[in-house]
């Protein structure tokens, strides 16, 4: 089997620069390890918050890597440092706003800020793009939402198949799919 691959990117100012550790990304990481049963590799970046160098690397990501998805943690909320969501809508060619729906109810239950967050996810070419917050623990209530439908979105892109460790979670795909 092929190993899938899946890109994991930081947006941070501060984790960029040293000044603090990266967190998040090591969560989407520990996540996707828990979860996956098919094979992965990670492709890991934590970049700055400028909107210019998300996009390209987004782009690098799936045009260039051909990672079949790229989990991003932190750009998402109001500040005016945070782009992480409008470089996700300039690289994409269909967004995908049930995720962001999803994971905004989710974190809802959770904490009432949670309505600052503007995760969203969106599709270029054979990947899929979804934003998260920048908390460990965020990150791992959001892709609980959301993550039962990735295998079968990357299906429908033509992307590599994406198998689930089923003690965790059942992805969905319907019937004969």
């Amino acid at each position: 089997m092929i190993s899938a691959k899946i890109g994991i990117v930081t947006v941070s100012d501060r984790a960029s620069r040293g000044e603090y550790e990266d967190l998040g990304g090591p969560a989407i990481a520990n996540y996707l390890d828990e979860v996956l049963t098919s094979p992965w590799t990670p492709e890991s970046r934590i970049i700055s918050d400028d909107q210019n160098l998300i996009e390209t690397t987004l782009r690098e990501l799936c045009d260039y890597n051909h990672c079949c998805l790229v989990v991003t943690t932190g750009g998402t909320g109001p500040a005016l440092r945070d782009v992480t969501p409008e470089a996700t809508e300039a690289v994409s060619e269909k967004m995908m706003h049930g995720f962001g729906e999803l994971m905004r109810k989710v974190s809802l239950e959770k904490v009432a800020t949670a309505i600052l967050s503007r995760q969203t996810a969106g599709i270029r070419g054979n990947s899929l793009i979804v934003n998260l917050p920048g908390k460990p623990k965020a990150i791992s209530e959001c892709l609980d939402a959301v993550f039962p439908a990735i295998p079968y979105c990357i299906d429908l892109i033509e992307g590599p198949r994406l198998t689930t460790n089923e003690s965790r979670f059942i992805a969905f795909r319907p019937k004969g799919a």
